[in-house]
């Protein structure tokens, strides 16, 4: 069986996944989404920036038939050519296993190698920002297959990352030893009888092809994973103390909990009560909430705010603002557009100006994206304090209010999740923030306007749905306490 580089990395991020790519019924896949496309798009086109720096060669092969590209491959290192191309390099590794590395780059470098007066060290054009453990792993894993083909272990291997003009140095002496146990898991995995329990990691699971099966699998089970707040680390620790089902969960003391690692006196009631309204199914307030005082409730006018941006771009490319007159009983939606990158600094004016107009009004958002972005704009286009300052204290984090005060029977506290249990639905029922990267790199490419129009109905529909949200907090509060608090 053939390890590649591509195991290694996945495995560092879920060993089901590595188990299902080799053994798993392939036809049950997911097709793969837009935001999945346009981050492979990017690789590529981070790549050959990065490729275009340098005079490689390529070995001539076809894709899969690996003896012959390995062949093809030692043909230019035994040339002594300056830069290869996705080489192919072959390595017995134990019985049964082989392992076939394809570094991005093949560098030639000044040493002793069984090829002459020159060795190589291995590169990987990596689409982040930072050298992140699974990088570093990967390099070492090239690097060791590098070592049994040039009879030499080269003393470090290199990462091309999106930091322009800064390639980051791997060290092999600290990251190999870790890369071989992480080799030895994982072919431990591939020889289970089964698949390595499912566990979701929104973040991490959601580009994942098998995560519409693994998902069912988790709903059927009821798995603790679906419980916001059940980290890997915190799950490992509720298993050794024979916690597995929300009904033991919900019937803890949070004594039992405090003192295991990943829990705290605070965490641990809160997740005991997260888990008794799921399995309720009803809200249920939260040990220690936000005081009522400190909940922002009606105001005669509010503004709901939410950004649009293009992270590749450093873009914040759309605005958008509903304005809510409670006295007048009307709402206004303001979106504030940039059709092209460099429109966005008249776009923070416009929204500027907006806000002003209402200088009393709360600045609703959800999450802490606008508040950051807001300041940034700021002092990206060197606006003055008194113009911003008195806009940010206006600010209020729905999502902090909610999330620090109440647990929802549901299993994520993203805005679609919350909004959609209070029965919101966006007009376009597959957008997301994603999408809308990819999106608006379609209207840059294309000028198809009714990109951009599906984009800004999406951006209303998140102000709307944090209105939503944010008078159910005032209801709920409301009719617990039975209190009118405005």
């Amino acid at each position: 069986m053939l390890i590649n580089a591509e195991l290694l990395l996945q495995y560092q991020r879920c060993k089901r996944r590595t188990f299902l790519d080799i053994h798993g019924d392939k036809s049950q896949r997911d097709a793969p989404n837009e935001l999945l496309r346009k981050l492979q798009q990017d690789k590529i086109a981070h790549q050959l920036s990065a490729l275009a720096k340098v005079t490689y060669h390529q070995a001539d092969y076809s894709y899969g038939n690996w003896e012959a590209a390995e062949a093809a491959t030692l043909e230019l290192m035994q040339r002594g050519v300056e830069y290869i191309y996705k080489g192919v390099l072959l390595a017995n590794y134990s019985e049964g296993y082989t392992l076939l590395s394809r570094p991005d780059l093949l560098v030639k470098r000044p040493g002793k190698s069984c090829f002459g007066d020159w060795i190589y060290v291995p590169a990987n054009i990596e689409l982040g920002k930072r050298p992140k453990q699974e990088y570093q792993v990967v390099a070492a894993f090239h690097a060791q297959v590098l070592a049994t083909i040039q009879d030499l272990a080269p003393e470090t291997a290199w990462l091309i990352l999106r930091t322009k003009d800064i390639n980051y140095p791997v060290d092999l002496l600290k990251w190999t030893p870790r890369m071989q146990q992480i080799l030895e898991e994982l072919i431990q995995v591939l020889e289970l009888p089964n698949p390595p329990e499912v566990f979701i990691s929104r973040q991490k699971c959601n580009l994942c092809h098998w995560y519409s099966q693994c998902y069912a699998i988790a709903q059927s089970e009821k798995h603790l994973s679906l419980l916001p707040g059940v980290t890997p680390l915190r799950y490992t620790q509720l298993q050794d103390v024979a916690i597995t089902t929300l009904e033991s969960l919900a019937n803890t003391s949070p004594s039992a909990l405090e003192n295991l690692v990943g829990f705290d006196r605070e965490v641990a009631p809160k997740l005991i009560v997260q888990a008794q309204s799921s399995l309720e199914k009803r809200p249920l307030i939260l040990p220690y909430p936000l005081p009522i005082k400190d909940i922002t409730f009606t105001a005669p006018i509010e503004l709901y705010f939410d950004i649009e941006a293009q992270p590749d771009l450093d873009l914040n490319y759309l605005l958008g603002v509903l304005v809510v007159d409670r006295l007048a009983n009307t709402e206004k939606f303001y979106s504030f557009l940039a059709d092209k990158p460099e429109d966005e600094g008249l776009v923070w004016q416009q929204f500027l100006d907006l806000v002003w107009q209402y200088p009393e009004a709360p600045i609703y958002h959800f999450c802490v994206y606008e508040f950051d972005t807001v300041k940034r704009l700021a002092r990206l286009y060197n606006t003055p304090a008194s113009l911003v300052r008195p806009v940010l204290n206006r600010f209020v984090d729905v999502y902090e209010q909610l999330t620090q005060s109440v647990a929802l029977p549901i299993e994520s506290y993203a805005l679609k999740a919350i909004a959609r249990w209070l029965g919101f639905e966006w007009r376009e029922k597959e957008a997301s923030g994603a999408k809308c990267i990819y999106w608006y790199d379609q209207w840059l490419e294309t000028g198809d306007r009714s990109l951009l129009e599906i984009i800004q109905s999406y951006n209303e529909d998140d102000c709307r749905a944090t209105l939503r949200v944010k008078n159910w907090l005032v209801n709920f509060f409301q009719d617990e306490y039975g209190l009118r608090l405005a």
